[in-house]
């Protein structure tokens, strides 16, 4: 009797040690979506389907994977970004609070959630039902962030509708927030820096444990094809195109020349990698059993 066909199938939870913290990647989900835009806006159709082809991608679609990123470092246990939440629920991403629980935790042991910045993947998940969804945490944002968006004078027209989500379920929130200047500590070994450009203040985490390393650097690269080996390529996701570019090309560089272990929330899950010279451009790498030795 042939077993019945049940369907792609993959864990969405995935946990590394890295020193003395875990760092525990939860896939939020996946979207697919089109090539361009948002990406290789510089390029013409051949070129994104050779782009691709040499990838072994579809020509024509990709996967949009939304990563959110928990570091339990001992001390904290601190939530990077929050998904989708109910937003997109009905699209395929949106489960990260629900997936807390195969990862061993609950909503309530969240100590920090740090926001990267306030894009809707990154903020949508706040909330849940009317309540606050990590009740117990201390929320924290970059101050260049927050202020950008609550006065609106530099957020660019194709992000409105995100304005008016910033408006309704973050600017609520700011006397809980702390607000984070470039190279602040925000838990254990856990520092804050500048990476501005996808949005007015974005900004990555490094973790640091146990002389080891990595950097969160949430949507420095949105793609590990069409962004990281691309990084002069404009995208239609970037705010400020050209500070994006500049970020990218300058994060990229660091990350190639240190060998530093990456987490992208939008890199193939469970996101975590390396990113390797190549010539004059860049490689994502995919990292394997190095973590487990």
């Amino acid at each position: 009797m042939t077993a019945e066909l049940l369907g792609a199938l993959r864990a969405p939870v995935h946990r590394f040690v890295l020193g003395e913290a875990e760092i525990t990647s939860i896939l939020d989900g996946a979207i697919p979506m089109g090539i361009s835009p948002p990406f290789l806006l510089n390029e013409n159709d051949d070129e994104i389907s050779a782009i691709a082809r040499a990838a072994n991608l579809p020509t024509d679609r990709l996967e949009n994977n939304f990563v959110p990123v928990l570091v339990n470092t001992g001390d904290e246990l601190v939530l990077i970004d929050t998904g989708c939440g109910h937003y997109r629920r009905a699209n395929g991403a949106g489960f990260l609070r629900d997936r807390l629980s195969e990862a061993g935790y609950t909503p309530e042991d969240v100590d920090i959630v740090a926001l990267t910045h306030v894009h809707p993947d990154h903020i949508g998940g706040l909330w849940e039902d009317g309540a606050l969804a990590f009740p117990n945490a201390q929320l924290m944002i970059g101050r260049r962030e927050f202020d950008a968006w609550k006065s609106g004078d530099d957020i660019p027209s194709q992000r409105e509708q995100n304005r008016e989500m910033f408006l309704e379920i973050v600017a609520p929130l700011e006397d809980r927030f702390r607000f984070l200047e470039d190279g602040d500590r925000i838990a254990t070994g856990i520092t804050a820096e500048a990476a501005f450009g996808h949005s007015a203040g974005h900004m990555m985490f490094r973790v640091e444990s146990a002389s080891k390393q990595a950097l969160i650097w949430a949507d420095v690269a949105n793609h590990y094809v069409f962004s990281v080996e691309h990084p002069d390529s404009m995208v239609g996701f970037d705010d400020d195109k050209d500070m994006a570019i500049a970020t990218r090309n300058r994060v990229l560089s660091e990350t190639a020349d240190s060998g530093v272990l990456v987490v992208g929330h939008h890199m193939p899950f469970p996101a975590v990698g390396f990113v390797e010279r190549v010539g004059e451009r860049y490689r994502w790498v995919p990292a394997t059993y190095q973590l487990r030795l």
